[in-house]
């Protein structure tokens, strides 16, 4: 035999077939995600179409992007997260408790931009759409699957969240969906691990995983459950009386006070508030009441508790990120629902229930933040685009300068930023939005300031109908 024949002949090398059978192996486990990932990506292009719009139309929702930026750039720099927007020397850690946000100092390091938080809340989130699909195409099959994967990612509290731009919330949502689709596959360990995280993402979810824990024990009859429930509720006492108290001017946890339990006794109807109302149909309309047979349900409970016991409104409806952290709860509850009644439910009614949570989706999504994708150029307008550009250039970089929420988010990266309505030391600049103002002053920037800073002089350097911009000479 030739020398040629014989190598046709042999074997492939044991190393050759043992890297082949691991590619192999690879594609099996990859292929059940192709779907739910194409889910995601949609959801992904939907969402950063969204984003940009509201970036290029200089849209600023609040002072979170802001203040979040300011935390990423400390970590970043391997600084703890003092945030000058909410006052010099403010460390964020005794505001709310998120440590789990140092993994945004890598990212911030090689894109340091405010934008770069909201396309890693929309990868955060999309991931979890992907999260959810998968485990109802594995559990209902593909149409069911697809439809509650793509309701879930047009859901009103996913829409709010983008809507409200970067807030922390935006890990715990793909960590629940993680643990919530791995308690239905019954693998309670990644379950356990992944419910366990979210005490980092903020404090109050410490009681969300004390009823995950509940919950699980419910289902797996083991202590782990229980263990969980323990972890969670030591960590939201950890972070409330100690951690936050120790860290917060104040002494305090800064958000006790809103718990207003003495006024739910005095006047219990108040539980019955239109709007708290509306929100809880909200949440039963988008699995088409499907979350109601499912004990995974109960898990909403500690998000709405405290949100419906604050005296402000701003918790109580559907607008803003607190509901986003409910969305995965519901649409996993409905999944359970859907499986565990599958001897009851037949293939086409499943298929019927998966097409009207996601028409139901699509219709509410007019109602919500989407549904001004409809029309953007009245919702994402760019007339005052270069008027924008124009106050931003006249603040160079590196400076100190004290401004409202108009601009903040687009000169956090390359100055130091103070928000107006804080006691702030004299900044070098100010800029502020005058276009709501009736026969404002064309200087009220430099007069305003030098009212706020006795002592300190200050010069226009830009003015136009929409902004005025001073510096100190």
């Amino acid at each position: 035999m030739t020398t040629v024949q014989k190598a046709a002949t042999d074997p492939k090398p044991p190393a050759t077939a043992a890297g082949l059978s691991a590619l192999s192996r690879a594609r099996q486990a990859l292929a059940p995600w192709a779907v739910p990932a194409t889910v995601g990506t949609l959801a992904l292009a939907l969402y950063s179409v969204f984003s940009w719009l509201q970036w290029r139309s200089f849209t600023i929702r609040s002072w979170d992007l802001g203040i979040f930026d300011q935390l990423a750039k400390a970590y970043s720099n391997f600084q703890p997260p003092i945030v000058s927007l909410k006052g010099e020397g403010y460390n964020l850690l005794g505001d709310q408790f998120h440590p789990l946000l140092v993994v945004l100092g890598p990212v911030y390091k090689l894109f340091p931009h405010a934008f770069t938080l909201l396309v890693v809340q929309n990868i955060l989130i999309a991931f979890s759409v992907a999260v959810i699909a998968h485990c109802a195409i594995k559990h209902l099959g593909r149409f069911t699957g697809v439809s509650i994967g793509a309701a879930y990612a047009l859901s009103w509290g996913l829409q709010s969240a983008i809507d409200a731009q970067f807030h922390e919330i935006a890990f715990a949502v793909p960590f629940l969906a993680l643990s919530l689709s791995a308690l239905l596959d019954e693998r309670w360990r990644s379950a356990w691990i992944w419910a366990a995280l979210l005490v980092f993402v903020k404090e109050d979810l410490g009681l969300t995983v004390l009823v995950v824990g509940l919950v699980m024990t419910l289902r797996a009859r083991t202590m782990a459950g229980l263990w969980l429930s323990a972890w969670g509720l030591g960590w939201f006492v950890l972070a409330t009386q100690v951690i936050l108290p120790a860290m917060n001017p104040g002494d305090q946890w800064a958000y006790e006070s809103q718990l207003n339990i003495a006024g739910l006794l005095s006047d219990p109807l108040s539980l019955f508030h239109p709007e708290k109302v509306i929100t809880v149909l909200a949440l039963v309309a988008i699995t088409v009441g499907l979350c109601l047979f499912s004990p995974l349900t109960l898990i909403v409970l500690p998000t709405l508790a405290w949100r419906f016991l604050s005296e402000l409104p701003v918790y109580w409806g559907q607008e803003w990120q607190y509901s986003a952290v409910l969305m995965p709860v519901v649409f996993a509850a409905a999944i359970d629902t859907l499986m565990r009644r599958r001897p009851l439910i037949s293939l086409r009614l499943r298929k019927l229930l998966g097409a009207a949570m996601l028409l139901v989706g699509v219709v509410l999504s007019s109602q919500y933040a989407f549904g001004m994708l409809l029309s953007p150029a009245t919702h994402f307008p760019t007339a005052t685009a270069e008027s924008s550009n124009n106050a931003l250039a006249a603040v160079p970089d590196g400076v100190t300068v004290e401004t409202d929420i108009s601009l903040m988010s687009y000169l956090v990266d390359r100055t130091e930023v103070y928000w107006i309505g804080n006691q702030n030391p004299a900044p070098e600049y100010v800029l502020i939005d005058v276009s709501g103002r009736q026969g404002v002053s064309p200087d009220a920037a430099a007069i305003e300031a030098e009212q706020r800073f006795p002592g300190t002089t200050y010069q226009m350097v830009f003015a136009d109908s929409r902004y005025q911009v001073a510096r100190q000479p």
